[in-house]
């Protein structure tokens, strides 16, 4: 009867606004900054997602897929507690394009599920996530969205203060994890400055039952033979990592310009395999240094001028019993010139040409034998977003076009030019009722490891075959959506379908073979084979949210959210796309009275029985979470706020059906999360 049940609740994404002691402050719906156009949400004619203040603080996890994650038409494709980057529906890797203030992380995690990203959502001030006609002005082959954290490491405007600062402390109870936070900015005259750091720590993590599913694994890896499968915890998937940034910028009024110099290290494990032959840590290493400018009203035609430029040192090994394997270096240069144009008529817009060029190589380290050939890999683009008026409905346009080019070494060079176009329309009805329609056409060149992967890549304990034949990936993505806002009832219904051409996946071929890539040790070999491969595809689904408020006087306001997402993909000759999220629905209630906020979120996740081909079925479950939050002026204008959170408290033992990993690391088991904000 539950699944019957209405559900379900609460949108990550109504986070309420904080009230003051005295009257109530009315919260002004702020402006995308990704967006060049400076829209509003409700402005746009595809989902948005924003998240910032007490209500990102709340939802920050361990990762940038973590703190997603429950947003409607988000999951995290997590591989252990060490991984979890975008997915969003159903998309993911190459497909998502996941920025830091604008430009590309440029680390490898689109490239393998077993990277973590660069990116730490510790530091965030903001973080959006777009879809439709504005990602094509950050990658054509962004068919999933655009995925931006936002950090103010490059200051853009000027303090009122010479020195603000920021501590923050957490802990959880999952993994005995600790994690430090702080910020120290300000300036005076025309400098501003930003310096912050992070440090995190945990152990073993705990999770709701057996780490390992040996049923499923008999299945996948029928030869592997489990003999370690330890209750309530995940073996070797403890970590380390230490982040800081400094930046300084000229503000003005033509303006600002400014740089920025970031360092990570990480160091986290892969749950192992059960067999006790192999552990695997993952070491890895960047340095980034930004450049970063704004000019208002440079010269008669244009509004705004912004330059973007980066470099990218990003290195990570792959540690197997103490010993190094899979070694993988990307040395990337970035940049970007957008600049937003005068009106002309009634059209509102930007243009602007993105450049791109790196070095890429991957190598097994102690033997220098080639998992991906080194190559020199470089991407030019332009792009293009108008919008304009008719009437009660609002249009807006953008295309892309791309050249892209890969030369691996010892090999013929590959050439591809993608073309990217959307289109999209929002009609307000009237002051309660609106539509909004996107139609997207997006094209991706093949990435260099689908392309030429060939070598045994220890994290992931799969032999990767890569494919020369891979043409470009191209789809048709539609969008209906339809919104209604009234005092007792806000809803959100979006309905989507897409259609992709030589849509490329990396699968199991249901063979196995040993390290060096043969099956010389038939019938007892262990490693998969993982090849590249094209094939037509559909992928359909919604998302859906109602809030409702209960209760709204002096006791406070109390909001009841329901909501659901589903997304399934399908090949056009028969069978399932991989690793596709369940259909999810759940409900989620919300208090808030004047400093104190406090929510209970349920969600229900079905079955995911269309797992692919040589992959398993995840079992449904429930996922209970709590939380609170609640904020004092501590002195002055310095502020101090506490928050707790309850997070699996049913101790369901949780299989991620877009994991890689998932029949040998399920998720977090039941924990608490403590900590607090102290800002001045």
């Amino acid at each position: 009867m539950y699944k019957k049940l209405i559900l379900l609740a609460a949108s990550g994404s109504i986070a309420l606004p904080i009230q003051a002691e005295e009257q109530p402050i009315t919260e002004l719906e702020s402006v995308i900054v990704t967006s060049p156009l400076q829209l509003k949400p409700s402005e746009t004619a595809m989902p948005v997602t924003v998240l910032s203040d007490d209500e990102l603080r709340m939802k920050t996890g361990h990762s940038i897929g973590d703190t997603l994650k429950n947003e409607l038409g988000i999951s995290s494709q997590s591989f252990g507690p060490g991984v979890g980057t975008p997915v969003i529906r159903g998309q993911a890797g190459p497909r998502i394009r996941v920025l830091s203030n604008g430009i590309g992380s440029n680390d490898v995690s689109a490239i393998s599920p077993d990277h973590a990203t660069s990116v730490e959502p510790l530091l965030a001030d903001r973080i959006e996530v777009l879809r439709g006609p504005a990602t094509l002005l950050y990658g054509s082959g962004a068919m999933g969205g655009v995925v931006n954290v936002i950090d103010n490491r490059i200051p853009g405007s000027q303090f009122d203060k010479l020195v603000g600062a920021a501590l923050e402390q957490r802990f959880d109870s999952t993994s005995d994890e600790t994690s430090t936070t702080m910020k120290v900015e300000g300036g005076q005259g025309n400098l501003a400055y930003h310096l912050d750091g992070v440090y995190r720590h945990r152990n073993n993590l705990d999770v709701g039952g057996r780490g390992i599913d040996v049923t499923n694994v008999a299945i996948t890896d029928p030869s592997l033979e489990v003999v370690d499968n330890p209750y309530g915890y995940l073996n070797n998937t403890g970590a380390e990592a230490i982040s800081g940034s400094a930046g300084l910028s000229w503000v003005d009024d033509f303006g600002f310009a400014g740089a920025s110099i970031n360092n990570i290290n990480n160091n986290y494990g892969i749950a192992p395999d059960g067999t006790g032959e192999e552990t695997v840590r993952i070491a890895m290493r960047q340095s980034k240094y930004d450049f970063k400018s704004e000019l208002n009203n440079p010269f008669n035609f244009a509004k705004s001028i912004k330059t973007r430029l980066g470099y990218t040192d990003y290195e990570h090994t792959e540690i197997a019993n103490g010993e190094p394997g899979a070694f993988f270096t990307n040395q990337t240069y970035e940049g970007r010139l957008e600049m937003n144009h005068q009106d002309i008529g009634p059209l509102r817009g930007a243009v602007g040409f993105q450049a791109q060029a790196s070095d890429f190589n991957a190598i097994e380290k102690l033997t220098g034998d080639s998992i991906v050939p080194r190559s020199d890999i470089t991407s030019y683009g332009v792009f293009g977003v108008e919008s304009f008026d008719i009437g009660p409905v609002t249009y807006q346009l953008g295309t892309r076009v791309e050249q892209t080019d890969i030369r691996p070494d010892g090999m013929n060079g590959l050439s591809y030019t993608p073309v990217s176009a959307s289109a999209s329309a929002l009609w307000k009805l009237d002051n309660r009722n609106s539509l909004n329609l996107a139609i997207t056409r997006s094209s991706r060149a093949p990435q260099v490891q689908e392309l030429l992967a060939n070598g045994f890549h220890d994290a992931t304990r799969s032999f990767e075959v890569g494919s020369l034949d891979l043409k470009e990936e191209t789809s048709y993505n539609l969008d209906l959506g339809y919104r209604f806002k009234t005092d007792w009832l806000r809803a959100e219904f979006d309905l989507f379908h897409n259609w992709a051409s030589d849509y490329i996946t990396q699968q199991r071929s249901g063979d196995y073979v040993d390290e060096d890539g043969t099956d010389l040790c038939a019938p007892d070999c262990t490693i998969p084979v993982v090849i590249s491969s094209q094939q037509d595809a559909i992928f359909k689904g919604y998302e859906a949210k109602l809030i409702m408020p209960m209760m709204e006087n002096h006791f406070g306001l109390v909001e009841l959210t329901l909501f659901s997402d589903y997304t399934r993909g399908e090949f056009v000759n028969g069978g399932d796309v991989p690793r596709m999220p369940p259909l999810r629905y759940g409900l989620q209630l919300d208090y808030n009275q004047d400093k104190l906020y406090s929510y209970l979120r349920l969600t229900r996740a079905d079955d995911q029985p269309h797992a692919g081909d040589f992959e398993t079925s995840t079992a449904g479950y429930f996922l209970l979470n709590v939380g609170v939050n609640y904020q004092l002026k501590a002195y002055q204008d310095a502020k101090f706020m506490v928050f707790a959170k309850g997070n699996n408290l049913l101790n369901e033992n949780i299989r991620n059906a877009t994991s890689y990993l998932r029949n040998f690391a399920p998720e977090a088991g039941r924990g608490a999360e403590v900590g607090f904000r102290l800002s001045y």
